[in-house]
């Protein structure tokens, strides 16, 4: 991701209410808990809400990737450096008069961002300034009921965001017309100062660092080349998807500058819970409540599954109480493979007996010749013994 100025200028840790040293996890729930309060569709009309989910956003996008992140530190511990990123104006900055000067133009990683202080003569004269730059990346939160999780659904996410203008598709330029090239910086989008040793350089002020100027803007975007509006957005999410998975769409984010190539769209997938089923991993899970009997004696259980086709699944005498039994391949249906269902049982114990129910409870205790807590028992008897 390219070093940007606002990186010098905005401290995106105290945007997002985070300490510096926190976890990816806190910074992810910090997000999402700031963005659904922010969210245009949770605000509509609110354009400070929407200015602050843009912020909150840009933000996230950076710290919230641990790549990002890392760069975004090393980039923040250089601070002013002799007015770097201070009064000195855009791309300004330096160790003094005739200092080493930094170009904020560019697109450049870290890496660009420092290597170019020590460039000499001309060499380094570029077209950087009109580079091709990357979209911002997008997240949204895509609510799925349980059973498209389970089953993996194609289904749409509607956003507000920038995109290409309709218009004029992304060119600035009225219809009919066509942007002609600066004649100031002859379509660099930069102005070098040659101070001899070093090479000085500065976004066209004429430009604007785009390289071409515009006569007769689009009347929708007014030569931005996008607009913000509402778009639909058509997503695939396979089978098997849990809550809080993030999946990317590639390129479906904001459009790149000076034909760059479109950010990509992360969704966050909240999955509604289920009133009797759960998934772990790509196994379905159930829980089962069986009476005293059945788990003593044995029996044939009926159980129900999500694509409506109930399985029976045999009950061993003697099974204890969160025994769990495996029905292959009726789980979720993943890339990886076939889950299965997963059949916890689960002994009921009935709050009120009926007088027969006590009966027959009170003759099998009567009947019982072991404790289940003999080894217990035997432990006690040992202490009660030493201290004698």
């Amino acid at each position: 991701m390219a070093a940007q100025r606002e990186w010098f200028e905005k401290d995106y840790y105290e945007i997002l209410g985070v300490s510096s040293d926190a976890s990816q996890k806190e910074i992810t729930r910090a997000y999402r808990k700031l963005a659904r309060e922010s969210h245009p569709d949770a605000n509509p009309g609110d354009t400070k809400a929407e200015e602050r989910f843009k912020e909150i956003s840009a933000a996230y996008d950076v710290v919230g990737d641990a790549a990002k992140r890392k760069e975004y530190d090393e980039v923040r511990t250089l601070g002013p450096m002799g007015g770097f990123g201070g009064p000195g104006g855009a791309g300004g900055g330096g160790f003094g008069p005739g200092g080493i000067n930094l170009d904020f133009g560019s697109d450049g990683g870290l890496g660009d961002l420092l290597g170019g202080l020590f460039t000499r003569g001309t060499a380094a004269r570029g077209n950087r300034g009109s580079a091709k730059r990357r979209g911002a990346d997008l997240e949204t939160d895509l609510f799925l009921s349980f059973d498209d999780a389970f089953k993996g659904v194609t289904t749409s996410v509607h956003l507000t965001s920038e995109a290409v203008c309709h218009t004029c598709h992304g060119r600035g330029a009225k219809p009919g017309t066509t942007p002609r090239t600066c004649p100031r910086c002859h379509g660099r989008g930069v102005l070098d100062d040659n101070q001899g040793l070093f090479s000085f350089s500065q976004p066209c002020p004429e430009c604007a660092g785009r390289g071409m100027l515009i006569d007769e803007p689009c009347t929708t975007c007014h030569g931005a080349g996008t607009e913000r509006r509402p778009r639909e957005v058509k997503a695939r999410v396979p089978a098997g998807v849990s809550d809080g998975t993030r999946i990317r769409l590639k390129g479906r984010g904001e459009p790149g500058a000076n034909g760059g190539p479109a950010g990509d769209l992360y969704l966050t997938v909240h999955v509604a819970p289920h009133e009797v089923f759960a998934m772990s991993g790509r196994n379905l899970t159930l829980t089962v409540p069986v009476t005293f009997p059945e788990a003593a004696l044995g029996a044939d259980l009926t159980v129900p599954t999500l694509d409506g086709d109930p399985v029976t699944v045999r009950l061993a005498p003697g099974t204890p109480n969160r025994r769990t039994l495996r029905v292959k391949g009726r789980g979720a249906a993943t890339p990886k493979g076939t889950g299965d269902l997963l059949v916890t049982i689960e002994v009921a114990v009935p709050a009120k007996l009926s007088a027969a129910e006590r009966k027959a409870v009170e003759a099998l205790d009567a009947a019982t010749t072991q404790s289940p807590r003999s080894h217990l028992d035997e432990l006690l008897t040992r202490h009660e013994e030493a201290e004698v």
